[in-house]
Parts: C-alpha cells; structure tokens; sequence
C-alpha cells in the first residue's frame, strides 16, 4: 500500500502529527508540507497514491480532493472534521484495518464546472458565485437542463452536491440532503425579494449567468478562486470523478446526527 501525506502546514499540531506520521510510515509527501518539516517534497498535483492521510481538518481534506489522486483517509485535527474518519490517537489501528482490507469506500458525487467552456477543479463540497464588494448585490439568471429556472438579485448563490449541503449550502439556510444521494442542491445567499430557501435539483446542467457588470468571485470548494464578470458563464454538473473516502462505519446518519444535530 502506497501513502501519501498532506497536512495543514499553517498548524503547529498538524506539522508534528505528521512528522510521527513519516516515521511510522515513510509516506510520499505533499510539498508544502514538506517545507513546514523541513524537508523535501512533490507537488499536490503530482501525488498519485493508494491512500492519502490528510491531517487537519475539511479544508485539507478538500484540497487534497481537488489537487491530488488517491483515497481519503482523513485525521480531524480541526473544530468540526465533517469529512474526517479518525482521531490521532486512532491512527495505528487504522493502518492495520488498512493493511488487512477491513475497511469500505465511501464514494461521494463531485461535481463539475467550467467556466467559458474551460473546465476548472472538481468539487466534492460546493461551487460558490457571490459578490467581490461588501454589501453589493449581483443579478443572476439560473438555467436548469436549458430552461429558464429563475432570476435574482442576491449576495451569490451556492451549488452543492450532498456532501456539501452540510456545509456553507446549511449556513444560507439550505436543506440537508442524505450523502448518497446524486444531485444538487441551489441555495441563494441573501437574496433581496422572498425566496425560496432552495432548489434541490436531480443531475442536469446547470448554467448561472451574470446579469450586471459588476464582479463576483467564483469559488471552488473554499480552495480556489477566479474573478467574473458579466460575460462569463458558469456551467455545473455531475462529474465523472468521485470522492472515495476510507471509512471504517457505514453510518451517514450516525454522522450528521453527532456532527451537527448533537
């Protein structure tokens, strides 16, 4: 079995988790993690592994998702670890349900975007359009499958599989959708007029047009980010990449139930 490494570099504990992490298993080595160790490493799009250990928390996770190829196993060094499987403690234990084969993969809808026909990174949380101003509304013109699904002026709207409708999607006021689920969920931010809250959508395209010449950002799960204006166009759908995660309970609701309803 082939290791990779990726781990928050900006976290002191991360970076000394992840240096017990090279001695117990001499895994290949994300670069910038590499440099917090003082060492060398490869390039996050470079590293093609069987598994890749992810320590800090969802945002390391999604990085590796959409730089890297190989399967999650994700260590929550974070607050909340929504995508995360183990603690640090548990680390060893895993390893060797790793080795033996006792484990499931969890395979999770991504979703893809381009943007003026130029495809971007996968997303395996949500796309995010919203204003590059503070307290400056945009106009959108929403196409689902080619017809007309709506227009709005609103903060930015969010597109999100059902992995990411318990995240920035729940924030604006989304529904929770359940993980194995294929399809996505459209969530305004903010927007002016009664709304409502959603639009859970079925796989299709969606296409968001800008309607005003002002800019907006358009934001790829919380990792990377382009400026648009009026004459871009942002098209949406189902990939055919997925997320694989390596779980050890096959429990989604189990999940949602203790991360987020307590």
């Amino acid at each position: 079995m082939r290791y990779g490494l990726i781990a928050n570099p900006e976290k002191e504990e991360c970076i000394k988790f992840a240096k017990e992490i090279i001695e117990k298993l001499d895994p290949v080595v994300e670069m910038e993690t590499a440099k917090a160790l003082g060492m060398d490493g490869i390039s996050i799009e470079e590293m093609n592994v069987d598994v890749i250990i992810t320590v800090g928390g969802d945002g390391t996770i999604l990085l590796a998702l959409q730089r890297a190829r190989g399967r999650i196993l994700g260590v929550n060094m974070g607050l909340l670890g929504f995508l995360t499987e183990i603690s640090p403690e548990e680390l060893d234990d895993a390893i060797k349900r790793i080795e033996s084969g006792d484990y499931f993969i969890d395979k999770r809808m991504r979703i893809k975007v381009r943007l003026n026909g130029e495809r971007l990174y996968d997303c395996t949380n949500e796309v995010v359009i919203h204003t590059a101003e503070i307290a400056k509304l945009r106009s959108y013109t929403i196409f689902y499958e080619k017809e007309l699904l709506d227009e709005f002026r609103a903060d930015g709207l969010i597109v999100a599989t059902p992995t990411g409708s318990t995240s920035y999607a729940l924030s604006a006021g989304g529904p929770i959708l359940h993980p194995n689920l294929e399809g996505m969920v459209l969530t305004p931010i903010a927007p002016f007029k009664k709304y409502p809250k959603s639009f859970v959508l079925p796989e299709g395209k969606i296409r968001i047009e800008l309607k005003d010449g002002r800019s907006n950002l358009l934001v790829l799960d919380g990792q990377y980010s382009v400026r648009i204006s009026k004459k871009d166009i942002v098209e949406i759908e189902k990939s055919e990449n997925y997320a694989e995660f390596i779980r050890f309970s096959n429990s989604p609701i189990k999940r949602i139930r203790e991360r987020l309803i307590g």
